[in-house]
């Protein structure tokens, strides 16, 4: 649509950012969500099974599968919050300037592991997707359930780089909110 001057407005990149952001981030949260229900929905199925005296061969390994999706995206959409590990208690004993190195060692150690845990991850895979591996009860390819772990990774180091704009007083233990 154009003005009345004739020239098409430009999009504010800021709210098509967040925008975009919003929806990565209901992906991710999604995906472990369905991982979850799948737990549930697998286990009521296995104890069915069970009950009924006859147990189905495959519930042990999706009920494996669906956790390993579960936790590593949750891992990741958790990195979008700051909700990392740390210790916050500790850093909030030191002198200011040393306080002030909270930030970019949380990034350096963040990201470097993330980045460890992508390489990694995709050697496993291609590993995985070179000796045809499978997953005997469910006669999946490994790969499919190996290949959240360098993806949940690229995820993780994309939720750390976003968090920094939402949560970097949290992180850095800035007294000023009003640095961002």
């Amino acid at each position: 649509m154009l003005s009345p001057e004739g020239v098409q407005p430009v999009p504010d990149l800021r709210v098509e950012g967040r925008r975009v952001a919003r929806l990565f981030a209901c992906a991710v949260e999604g995906v472990g969500m369905v991982a979850a229900g799948g737990i549930v929905v697998v286990v009521l199925a296995q104890v069915a099974g069970r009950l009924l005296d006859r147990p189905f061969s495959w519930t042990e390994e999706l009920t494996r599968a669906c956790f390993i999706w579960m936790v590593f995206m949750g891992m990741a959409a958790g990195m979008r919050q700051a909700d990392a590990a740390r210790v916050t208690v500790l850093l909030t004993y030191l002198p200011r300037p040393l306080q002030r190195l909270a930030l970019p060692v949380y990034l350096l150690f963040s990201l470097g592991f993330f980045g460890l845990m992508a390489w990694t991850g995709l050697g496993m895979v291609m590993q995985q997707l070179r000796m045809n591996e499978t997953i005997a009860t469910l006669g999946w390819p490994s790969w499919t359930i190996g290949m959240v772990v360098p993806l949940s990774a690229v995820v993780a180091i994309v939720c750390t780089l976003a968090s920094l704009r939402e949560h970097r007083g949290a992180i850095a233990l800035d007294r000023d909110e009003d640095t961002q």
